[in-house]
C-alpha cells in the first residue's frame, strides 16, 4: 500500500512538470507555495495562468476520476461477485452519454453538457433499480439484465442523436465527448463533482468490511448481523454517484474501473479492506499516467478513452484465458 502512495505523489510530481511547455521543478514548488504564502515570484506570468488554469486542474481531474472508477469497479465487483463486472454495467456511462449528447444538440455550454450527462446517468441506473424490484427471480441477476437492456436503449437514443446531429459541429462534438477527455478540466468542473466524489468514496471506504461479507452470501451475511439487501443498495448508490460524477465532466472512459480492481488483487488479494483503498490509489495513478502519455504522445491529443481501451482489452483478454479461476 505504501508502495502505491509513492507512485501516486512520485505520479503527480511529475506531471506538473510535463507539458509541451515545461515549467521548472523549482517554479512548480514556488507557485504552489505562493498560494499559501507571499514568496518571490520566479515564473513568468504565461507560466502561472498555464499551471492553474490548465495543468493543475487537469491533474486534479485525472487523479480524482481514476480513483472514482477503480473503486467504483472494485465495489460493484464485490456486490454483484462477479469479478467481470465494470462501473458501467448499470447503464451509468449509457445514460451520461445520452444525456450528454441531448445537450450538445440544444446547444447549451459545456457546464450544462455535465448537468444533463449527470442527470441522466443517475436516471438511467434509477431506472434499472426501479425494473429489477418489479421483477421476478435472482435479484442481483435481474439487476444486471435490467442494466444491460436500459444501456441498450439510451445507446440507440445516442445513435439517434448522432444521427439528427450537424455534420460540421455538433456530430463532432458527441463523437469527442464519446471517447472521453480531460482536455476541458477547469477548477469549477472539479468543484461541481467533488463532493459528491468525496461521499461516494468515503461510503464506499466505510464499507468496505461489509463487501467482504457480502462475498460470503447472504446466509452468512445475517448469522455476522449484515442486511445484505440494505449493504447491496447503499453500494450500489454510492458506486454509482461517483461513476456518474466522473463519466459527466470527462465522457466515457472505460476499462479502468475492470483492469485496476484485477491489478490490486494480484498486489494485495481479494479483501476488501486492502483492496478498496489500494484500487483508490493505483486507479488515480493509473489515469494520471495514461492522461500524461495521451497529451504528449503526438502533437494531436488523443483521447484518453482510446488509451485505455488499448491497455484495458489486452489485459482482459489475459484474465478471461488465463488458466488460475478469477
Amino acid at each position: 500500500m505504501l508502495a502505491l502512495a509513492l507512485i501516486l505523489i512520485g505520479a503527480t510530481a511529475i506531471s506538473l512538470l510535463l507539458g509541451r511547455y515545461p515549467i521548472d521543478p523549482a517554479q512548480a514548488v514556488a507557485m504552489l507555495v505562493s498560494k499559501i504564502v507571499p514568496v518571490d515570484p520566479i515564473w513568468t506570468e504565461q507560466q502561472a495562468t498555464l499551471f492553474f488554469n490548465v495543468r493543475l486542474p487537469r491533474i486534479l481531474l485525472a487523479l480524482m476520476v481514476g480513483c472514482c472508477l477503480a473503486c467504483a469497479g472494485a465495489a460493484y465487483q464485490g456486490t454483484f461477485q462477479n469479478p467481470l463486472v465494470s462501473p458501467d454495467i448499470l447503464g451509468a456511462s449509457q445514460g451520461a452519454a445520452f444525456g450528454a449528447a441531448v445537450a450538445i444538440l440544444l446547444g447549451v455550454s459545456s457546464f450544462a453538457t455535465s448537468l444533463f450527462a449527470f442527470g441522466f446517468s443517475l436516471l438511467t441506473v434509477l431506472l434499472v433499480l426501479l425494473i429489477s424490484t418489479r421483477a421476478r427471480g435472482n435479484h442481483m441477476m435481474v439487476v444486471v439484465l435490467a442494466g444491460v437492456m436500459v444501456s441498450s436503449l439510451f445507446q440507440a437514443g445516442v445513435s439517434y442523436a448522432k444521427l439528427v446531429a450537424d455534420p460540421t459541429d455538433e456530430l463532432a462534438d458527441i463523437t469527442y465527448w464519446l471517447m472521453g477527455s480531460l482536455t476541458g478540466a477547469n477548477m469549477r468542473d472539479i468543484g461541481m463533482v467533488l463532493p459528491i466524489m468525496l461521499i461516494g468514496c468515503a461510503t464506499l471506504f466505510a464499507l468496505r468490511w461489509r463487501i467482504n461479507i457480502l462475498t460470503m452470501g447472504d446466509d452468512e451475511a445475517a448469522t455476522m448481523g449484515v442486511n445484505a439487501r440494505r449493504t447491496r443498495i447503499v453500494v450500489i448508490i454510492a458506486a454509482t454517484l461517483v461513476t456518474a460524477a466522473s463519466v459527466c465532466v470527462t465522457g466515457m472512459i472505460g476499462w479502468v474501473g475492470l483492469v485496476i480492481p484485477h491489478l490490486c488483487r494480484m498486489l494485495v488479494g481479494a479483501d476488501y479492506r486492502r483492496l478498496i483503498p489500494a484500487s483508490m490509489l493505483m486507479g488515480a495513478s493509473f489515469l494520471l499516467i495514461v492522461d500524461d502519455v495521451a497529451r504528449l504522445a503526438t502533437t494531436a491529443e488523443i483521447p484518453i478513452g482510446i488509451l485505455t481501451a488499448f491497455v484495458g482489452a489486452p489485459f482482459f483478454l489475459y484474465l478471461i484465458t488465463r488458466k488460475k479461476k478469477l
